[in-house]
C-alpha cells in the first residue's frame, strides 16, 4: 500500500507540475504576449541572436520546418509589486504585451 501511495503521488506531482506549467504558459499568456523569431544568419544555440520575427507560433513552426532550422519564442516580463490582502506587498512577474 506505501509503495502505491508514494508511485501516485510522484505521478501526480509530476503530472501536475508539467501540465500546469504548459498550461499555466498558454493561460497566463494573453494574444501577442510571445513573440517569434528565426536564428540571425551565423548565430548558434550557444550564442542565440535573433532574426527574422514572425507572426505567429504557428508560422514560426512552418518556416523553421522548411528551413530546417530552430525558432526562439521571447517574452518580455516587468516586476510589479502585488498586494494580497492585509499581507506585505510580493514582487510578481507581469508579462509585457507586444507593442
Amino acid at each position: 500500500m506505501e509503495t502505491k501511495i508514494q508511485n501516485d503521488s510522484a505521478e501526480s506531482q509530476g503530472g501536475r507540475s508539467e501540465g500546469t506549467h504548459s498550461r499555466r504558459k498558454r493561460r497566463g499568456s494573453e494574444e501577442g504576449t510571445f513573440r517569434y523569431f528565426l536564428p540571425k544568419a551565423g548565430s548558434s544555440a550557444a550564442k542565440p541572436e535573433l532574426g527574422q520575427e514572425l507572426a505567429s507560433e504557428g508560422e514560426a513552426l512552418i518556416e523553421a520546418f522548411k528551413s530546417g532550422q530552430h525558432f526562439y519564442t521571447l517574452t518580455a516580463w516587468k516586476a510589479a509589486p502585488e498586494v494580497n490582502g492585509n499581507s506585505s506587498p510580493v514582487i510578481v512577474k507581469q508579462a509585457l504585451a507586444r507593442a
